[in-house]
């Protein structure tokens, strides 16, 4: 036995939720932008430019590990580098471990110019 009012509160939902269904979904799809603008996306663009990075490598290059230990690229392979970290200390690091590449300045420091090296040329 169906009660009136109990007949009367199925057609009323059935038919609003044509309309309402889509509306549902807009904050899904407002977090979902937003979420790749500020996470997604930036993330992406890290892993490119570090990808560019570790594939940019030359024997002779600086390098600091995701671990922290510096070092020089003496030698290149498909999958690992090997890294002189001190006079004949060399170590195995996979590529993808390679955190930074150190720019090291080709120009030697300038030299300091004291007042008693003008009074000395006098």
């Amino acid at each position: 036995m169906i009660s009136i009012a109990y007949a009367m509160g199925q057609g009323g939902e059935a038919a609003g939720q044509g309309a309402g269904g889509f509306t549902g979904f807009i904050p899904l799809i407002l977090m979902f932008v937003i979420f790749y603008f500020l996470l997604i996306r930036p993330q992406q663009k890290k892993t490119k430019t570090h990808r560019e990075m570790v594939s940019s490598l030359r024997k002779g290059d600086r390098i600091i590990t995701t671990g922290g230990l510096h070092g020089r690229i003496t030698g290149l392979d498909e999958t690992t580098l090997t890294v002189e970290i001190a006079d004949k200390v060399r170590v195995k690091v996979a590529r993808g471990n390679v955190g930074a590449r150190i720019e090291t300045a080709s120009q030697p420091p300038p030299e300091k110019s004291s007042k008693t090296d003008s009074k000395k040329a006098k």
